[in-house]
Order: C-alpha cells, then sequence, then structure tokens
C-alpha cells in the first residue's frame, strides 16, 4: 500500500528524536554489562535470542503479577519478579488481526490496512521477522497465526505470505483447543492429540534445542484463553464457577465463563513455566530476552459487556512482562505507556538492529533499561471498522490517569482511572471536567494529524481497502479444514 503522508504528518521527526534517545540509553546499558574483553564467558557479547509468548484475549487483570490472586500464574509472577512489567500495556486496536498486523509491523492498522479480522497482511510491508533474519536470525512461529485472509484453516505456503518467518507450525484461526492441527511446509494438515497450547510449547522448546548455538527469534502464539472458555482437559479445570469473586463493574457476569478463562490461564502459565525452565537449561537465559503478553483483553461482563473490541480497560489493557538479565531491570514496575506499535522498535533496539523508517510506534528501549528518557504522554486507541458487535467506530487516547474516547457523533467515554479504576463514572460532559476533556481532545486529535487518521465511517475504509464485508460487517470467512468443522 501506498503512503503519500508527508514526514511531518507522520511525525517521522518526533520518532527519530524518541528513537535516538533511546538508543543511546540502550546502548549504555548495554555496553556496561558486556564482559571484559578476554573474559572466556563471551555469552554478553551475542546477540540476544527473542521468545515472545503471546496468549489470545488475556486481559491484563487476569495475572498474577497484576494483583489479581483469584488466578494461579506463578510462572508469569516469577517472570515479573526476574524482569520488569509494563503496567499500562495497551492494545490499540483490541481484536485479533489488527494488533497482530501491528504487532509485526509497528504500524497502524489504517496504515497497514488490517482494520478487520481475517485480511490478508500486505506483502510490502516489513516483519520484525524479516529485519531481524536479514541481521542474521533465524526466525520460527508456532500457534495461531490470523494474518492470511478469509482461509481460516488454510494452507500458509513456504515464501512471502509468512512474513519472514523460516520455521513454521502454524494455524491461520483455530480455537478448538482439543482438536487442533498445524501445518509446516506441505498443505497436509498436522492434527493435535490432547490440548494445543501444550503440543505448542513441545514445538518451541524442540526449537529452542536446536537454535541454542544460535541467535533466533521465536513466536509463540497460544489460542486461550479466548473462548470456547471450557475446552480443556477436566484435569485442567482447577477454577470453580462458584469461587469466582467478581469485578465490581461485572453487570452482566457468566461464572461458567470465568472459571474457564482463570483455568485456561492457569494452563498457559504451566506451559509458561516449562519455556523458562527449558532456556535454564539451555543455558540461554541471560542472552534472551523473554516477553509475555496478550492480543487484547475480554470484557468477561465487565460493563455489561463480553469479548473485545471496546474502549474499557478490560479489552484495551493487556499483560506485559519483559526480561533479558543484566539489561531490563528485575523486579520493577513501570506505569510507562507501551502501545503494540512499541513494541517492535523497542525490541529491534535492545537486540541492536535497525529499526525500519516506515515503523510508527515508538522506541521505547531505555524505559526497559530502566534507563533516563523521554516518555509517551499517552497511547493512542483506533477503532475503524467494528463488526459483530453493535457498538460505534471510536479513537481514544489512554494516558497514565485518564481514558479519553470519541465516537463518530462526539465525545463517548472519559474515565479518572485514579479515583474511578472500574472505570464506573463516565466524566463526559461535566461541568466541571470540560478543561481536562478538552486537553484530552487536543491530545486525541494530535494523535489523528500524527497518524494521517481522518476519523470516516467504517463504510470509508472498506472502499478504501477493497473489503466486501457481510451484514455482520465483518469479512466473511471459511473455517474448514476438509470435514472438520473448527
Amino acid at each position: 500500500m501506498s503512503d503519500h503522508r508527508t514526514d511531518d504528518e507522520k511525525g517521522t521527526s518526533r520518532r527519530k528524536f524518541l528513537r535516538s534517545a533511546s538508543l543511546t540509553a540502550a546502548g549504555a546499558v548495554l555496553s556496561a554489562r558486556a564482559p571484559a574483553v578476554g573474559q572466556e564467558n563471551q555469552s554478553m557479547n551475542k546477540q540476544p535470542n527473542l521468545v515472545f509468548v503471546f496468549a489470545d484475549q488475556m486481559r491484563a487483570q487476569a495475572t498474577g503479577f497484576m494483583e489479581n490472586d483469584q488466578v494461579r500464574t506463578p510462572n508469569l509472577d516469577k517472570t515479573a519478579e526476574q524482569g520488569t512489567v509494563f503496567t499500562h500495556a495497551v492494545s490499540c486496536c483490541p481484536v485479533c488481526t489488527p494488533y497482530r498486523a501491528s504487532l509485526l509491523t509497528g504500524r497502524y492498522p489504517l496504515s497497514n490496512g488490517m482494520v478487520l479480522n481475517d485480511v490478508r497482511l500486505p506483502l510490502e510491508e516489513t516483519s520484525i521477522a524479516e529485519v531481524l533474519r536479514g541481521a542474521g536470525y533465524a526466525t520460527g512461529y508456532i500457534g495461531k497465526w490470523h494474518l492470511d485472509g478469509p482461509m481460516r484453516g488454510g494452507f500458509t505456503p513456504p515464501g512471502p505470505r509468512r512474513q519472514g518467518f523460516d520455521y513454521w507450525a502454524v494455524a491461520n484461526c483455530t480455537h478448538n483447543y482439543m482438536h487442533s492441527y498445524y501445518y509446516r511446509d506441505d498443505p497436509e494438515p498436522i492434527w493435535i492429540e490432547g490440548y494445543d497450547a501444550d503440543h505448542q510449547t513441545d514445538l518451541a522448546i524442540e526449537y529452542m534445542r536446536q537454535h541454542a548455538a544460535e541467535p533466533f527469534c521465536l513466536f509463540v502464539s497460544w489460542g486461550p484463553p479466548h473462548g470456547p472458555y471450557n475446552r480443556m482437559p477436566e484435569e485442567y479445570k482447577i477454577h470453580q464457577p462458584e469461587d469466582i469473586r467478581l469485578r465490581p463493574n461485572c453487570t452482566d457476569p457468566r461464572r461458567e465463563e470465568i472459571s474457564g478463562y482463570y483455568s485456561h490461564t492457569a494452563a498457559l502459565d504451566r506451559s509458561f513455566g516449562r519455556i523458562m525452565t527449558a532456556l535454564d537449561e539451555l543455558n540461554i537465559a541471560d542472552r534472551t530476552i523473554l516477553v509475555f503478553t496478550s492480543d487484547h483483553g475480554d470484557m468477561l461482563g465487565s460493563q455489561g459487556k463480553h469479548r473485545k473490541q471496546k474502549p474499557w480497560d478490560e479489552s484495551i489493557l493487556v499483560p506485559f512482562v519483559m526480561r533479558y538479565p543484566g539489561v531490563v531491570p528485575a523486579g520493577r514496575r513501570t506505569p510507562a505507556l507501551i502501545n503494540v506499535v512499541d513494541v517492535m522498535p523497542t525490541l529491534l533496539s535492545l537486540m541492536r538492529v535497525a529499526i525500519p523508517d516506515a515503523v510508527e510506534g515508538t522506541d521505547l528501549s531505555h524505559i526497559a533499561a530502566g534507563a533516563d528518557g523521554p516518555w509517551p504522554e499517552s497511547a493512542f486507541l483506533q477503532h475503524a471498522c467494528p463488526f459483530i458487535e453493535p457498538i460505534p467506530e471510536w479513537r481514544g487516547v489512554r494516558t497514565e490517569r485518564y481514558t479519553y474516547v470519541r465516537a463518530l457523533d462526539g465525545p463517548w467515554l472519559l474515565y479518572d482511572n485514579e479515583t474511578d479504576p472500574y472505570q464506573m463514572r463516565n466524566l463526559v460532559g461535566e461541568q466541571e471536567q470540560r478543561g481536562l476533556q478538552a486537553r484530552l481532545e487536543a491530545e486525541l486529535n494530535q494523535w489523528l494529524e500524527r497518524t494521517g487518521d481522518d476519523f470516516q465511517p467504517r463504510e470509508t475504509y472498506w472502499k478504501r481497502f477493497g473489503y466486501e464485508v457481510d451484514d455482520k460487517k465483518q469479512m466473511p470467512y471459511i473455517g474448514k479444514v476438509g470435514q472438520h468443522d473448527l
């Protein structure tokens, strides 16, 4: 897709400043940790590996390290003790395909065209895997992809549609966790016995064993805790509906769903623990950047809503913990905002690899490394083309303290998340909040201008990107492999 915006419109100068500042800070930390010349152990001088693990639809509020003592996540909690937690990690467009495209490209959905589920990531986009492969990395992807168009059960052949990933054990999109499958390099699906996240973790550990002697980049994308919430082995169902304590803003509780959601989360934590153990056994933990996060959250009845696509915290805030011994401080929590588009440039900077000019996110490696430097004042939120759900098109900003959201017909939501952490009092239009609302409106307008977002009705973007949607305003998709309904 061509991009005719000027450098000023895209905020290039600002990004270069932030990138330069953070590269300097991160570089200083990296230099400080390197062993002296002639030391026998030179592992610190090697390019760091990247193991990037992300769940599907896991909200920030569903992990122990984000202070939910109901959910059993001891391994994630241990990683948080060994690394840094970003307590304000944001999914700019909280739905699967748009997030995944922004994660890999560092670009907003209206820039890469990925504004709906089940559309294909354009080949002209540059992914983090392509960048790292060009820097000498082995690249691998395991699990859910959801970037290859409407054939959810289809085969993505080796080549450019894999966006720079060489090792491939992927299903485009399936959530039948007990009858799942993946493809390698031929169009015959490989069917999984048992819970698919367990098998995907087996594949991840084997990949790390095979590539421990070289720099590698591995993405592991698990399907849970996305529904079906109770599709797992019976012995995995460790959370019971009657034991669930509801959030104060949960006005439509479905306890069976929440207990299953928490049980999925606990199962993923066990798998994450196996990845941690493998890194230790392979003696590569100290030179591996380990990240855990999610693509978006799940309302689970909060605000009377379910699933994703909404601008409330249960939908847009995701867990985000990063461990990189000697560079990323241990036992640290930072309120610095990190949006999904910021992840790619931040990781590339920590890995000492050049950031492509087309990237729109900000390099926050200095924040990850605990160094001085500029902090984002806000994170930009956008959902240009909501589908299925009866919600309007919306844009917004999330600051450390406030959430402000506008729909096409005007201001929609305003929350003070410090005094109202469950977002139960909408301040839009309140006389005493006029100044605050005006400041956040101005912040949002700056983001719209900076990203070239013209904030039009969704039909404008369907036409712009050539999408033909169905009566649910979604891309029609096919979700079958042979005769197996997924």
